[in-house]
């Protein structure tokens, strides 16, 4: 992949200003630096929820508080905001299901209204503790003021999600507390308003200096707090800007990395080359104060650069890490990295910014990279350039308010993909053609027409984009980021309903070609597995790379069983309907992706799953990539010790019950609270999909998704559902209503909607 590195000479811009919202209903004020108050946001015990609404522009999902009651008459709530929000729905108690279908039915009575105008789901896609305070901590350098309600329900979420015993924070919700988590929420907090004597500081802090205080965090932590001044830069590890100047040929260029992680390198080295400090304020010195076990005029930066408390050092850096640290802190630095070589490092690092930016309209691709570049177009082009306002507009696609209050969502929302599963869970149930439902999945339908990405990006090559012509994002098309699964899903749910009597045809049939042609280059020669953003760039050796600390799995893109599940069984769909369009490759990938699926599974019949928890979500997507091929319980040993793996974890009240901490270990574990509905729901699935024959243990775990269900017809959040590099959990709130439907509707279709013995 030949690129030339010299800069290119502009980037077009949006000329357009940000879209209109109502002044009293903005997510934030837009006030340059020079004009804004000094005075920081005025906190409250809680906001009124009544005035909060959720306003989603073809999938643009951003919430807005109605400062006049003027406003609040103008924009009624809706029920969906009020779900959201934790209010009473006002929605009544339906008829007790008798039957798997009448739980279906009741289930769609409550999902319908959370649709979305557009025709998608939107939720929550909370768990991770360290994006809100890299938000909060760009908004304060670069003099973005906070909004009352806005920092109000900040401080809120944070409170609520504070450790039960210790006060701290996790590297997730139900995690334990860490450095990384304890120091960047504390940080947060305070830049919120929070006093130091509050008594949830007042124990945080206890905390924090009984694992060893910030000096002890992993390097992302040290990097923030080193652009608040709070760290010197000294004890950050070398992000070296230069490695972008590395030839593409070489092992380690960046451009072979994961696509997260080269897009947070990206910005957060061109920070660190400048060693850009914001300006001394009062408020950071007094968090050199607090954040520290030892005097901050003592602390040995240089000497604290490897120091990491035990729970945050999930993935230890290794020896080899560390000497490429020694040479390039001892030796490149002092010696080799001359004035020329940095200035040649940022200007390309910065041309990478400019068309990151412009490929995603300032969205960037997530929340952790987002903060990063919208404060080196700060540093780059000052407080007022066209580039900080749209980041600041931006920003708030990642904002989401629940009864907990303000987090910040893992990506700009899970719009695609919740949209695309609900329409399989209902076509599954054999309902798409009931009269009653056949607006909402319109609806949805015409959503995922309108979220296809219909091109390439601008200078694909150059900015190392994988293809996407075709092809869906997890969240919506101005993210622009395709995944192989994403558009796997969405393509299935198109084509079931565009083939399904009483709904429109709105995607011809080369735009779903397009789909087959990005799809097909997801596939890894080596193994016949399937990658998430991009197929593997590099080897899993350059793991030896990773500068996280808290994550595995981070450097290198890895085949995924759920992913190639998902392609197979796309592409299987495809030929049905399309025979003749690419056969002799379409067989020669799925034949490969298959033979990748039996080889990843482990001895006890498991497979690992790097998406949900964790092998329950793996099994599932399995044993339907074994029958989409014709391998079930009867004929497949592979199917056969799957669905064994899975009936031995069944508990005795019916339901599978998994913790996170398979994720870590990846080994099976049992989640100390019990069954749970969603994984109950992955188990049963897979069964179904492999023909298990006997029906007691499915019925039974049917039993308990039933007794489970609310009498308005949904259900209640349980434990966390996703995953994402092996040690971080993710919320899919919308899965409790996805999967159990699925699972009742495909049990009803193969043994017919009888009450359950």
């Amino acid at each position: 992949m030949a690129r030339s590195k010299v800069a290119v000479s502009s980037v077009d811009l949006p000329s357009t200003s940000p879209p209109y919202t109502p002044s009293d209903a903005s997510p934030i004020e837009f006030t340059s630096a020079e004009t804004k108050s000094t005075k920081g946001p005025k906190l409250s015990a809680r906001t009124d929820y009544t005035r909060w609404r959720l306003l989603d522009e073809a999938g643009r999902q951003t919430w807005h508080y109605l400062e006049t009651d003027e406003a609040v008459k103008a924009w009624p709530q809706s029920i969906a905001d009020k779900w959201h929000l934790n209010m009473s729905t006002g929605l009544p108690d339906l008829p007790t299901p008798k039957t798997p279908l009448d739980s279906v039915k009741n289930s769609l009575e409550f999902f319908q209204h959370l649709q979305l105008p557009p025709g998608n789901w939107g939720c929550e896609y909370g768990g991770p503790m360290f994006l809100l305070p890299g938000v909060i901590i760009s908004w304060y350098v670069t003099e973005t003021p906070i909004p009352d309600h806005i920092a109000t329900e900040m401080k809120n979420y944070l409170f609520a999600r504070a450790h039960p015993v210790d006060g701290g924070w996790g590297l997730h919700i139900e995690g334990e507390s860490t450095v990384f988590g304890t120091a960047m929420n504390y940080t947060a907090l305070r830049i919120l308003g929070v006093s130091e004597e509050d008594p949830v500081l007042i124990k945080a802090r206890g905390t924090l200096h009984k694992m060893g205080g910030a000096i002890a965090g992993p390097h992302w932590a040290k990097f923030w707090l080193s652009v608040l001044g709070i760290c010197q830069w000294e004890i950050v590890n070398p992000i070296p800007p230069e490695f972008w100047l590395l030839p593409d040929w070489f092992p380690v260029s960046p451009w072979r990395w994961w696509v997260h992680t080269r897009m947070v390198f990206l910005g957060s080295g061109f920070i660190w080359s400048q060693r850009w400090t914001t300006k001394e304020t009062p408020l950071i010195r007094q968090l050199r104060q607090e954040l520290f076990a030892e005097p901050y005029e003592l602390i040995d930066w240089i000497g604290n650069r490897n120091t990491i408390y035990k729970i945050d050092n999930y993935h230890p850096k290794c020896w080899l890490l560390n000497v490429i640290n020694w040479i390039l802190v001892n030796i490149w630095i002092p010696y080799f990295r001359t004035n020329w070589v940095i200035k040649k490092a940022e200007d390309w690092t910065w041309n990478l910014i400019q068309m990151e930016d412009k490929n995603t309209d300032y969205s960037d691709i997530a929340p952790v990279s987002m903060p990063m570049n919208f404060v080196a177009c700060y540093i780059r082009e000052g407080p007022d350039a066209f580039s900080v306002q749209r980041h600041r507009d931006r920003m708030a696609d990642y904002l989401w308010v629940k009864g907990e209050g303000m987090l910040v969502n893992g990506t700009n929302g899970v719009q695609c993909w919740d949209t695309a599963f609900a329409i399989q869970a209902v076509m599954d149930a054999g309902l798409a053609e009931d009269a009653k439902w056949r607006p909402m999945l319109t609806r949805a339908l015409e959503f995922l027409e309108d979220q296809q990405m219909r091109e390439n990006v601008d200078d694909q090559a150059i900015c190392y984009r994988q293809q996407r012509k075709g092809g869906w994002a997890f969240s919506n098309k101005v993210q622009g980021y395709a995944v192989s699964d994403c558009i796997s899903e969405a393509l299935k749910a198109v084509l079931l309903l565009q083939r399904t009597p009483g709904y429109p045809t709105l995607l011809e049939d080369q735009r779903i070609y397009d789909a087959i042609d990005t799809l097909l280059t997801y596939q890894h020669a080596w193994s016949g597995g399937c990658a998430s953003y991009e197929p593997a760039r590099q080897g899993e050796w350059l793991e030896l790379l990773n500068a996280a600390e808290v994550f595995g799995r981070i450097m290198v893109e890895y085949d995924y069983p759920e992913c190639t599940t998902a392609v197979v069984t796309a592409l299987s769909l495809f030929s049905k309907h399309y025979p003749d369009y690419r056969a002799t490759d379409i067989k020669t990938f799925k034949a490969k992706a298959v033979g990748y699926i039996r080889n990843a599974q482990f001895p006890d019949g498991s497979w690992y799953g790097s998406w949900g928890i964790c092998f329950t979500y793996a099994a599932m997507f399995a044993l339907e990539s074994l029958a989409s091929i014709g391998e079930y319980y009867e004929n497949s040993e592979h199917s056969r010790k799957g669905c064994e793996f899975l009936v031995s974890k069944q508990r005795a009240d019916g339901g599978w019950s998994e913790s996170y901490r398979s994720c870590e270990t990846m080994t099976y574990v049992e989640h100390p609270t019990g069954s749970q509905v969603v994984m109950t729901a992955w188990a049963i699935i897979g069964l179904l999909e492999a023909g298990y024959p006997h029906r007691g243990p499915i019925e039974k775990g049917l039993k308990l998704i039933m007794s489970r269900q609310q009498p308005n017809g949904e259900w209640l959040q349980e434990a966390i559902e996703g995953v994402f590099n092996k040690s971080c959990m993710i919320s899919y709130p919308n899965y409790k209503f996805i999967f159990p439907i699925k699972a009742l509707g495909m049990y009803a279709r193969k043994y017919g909607d009888s009450p359950l013995q």
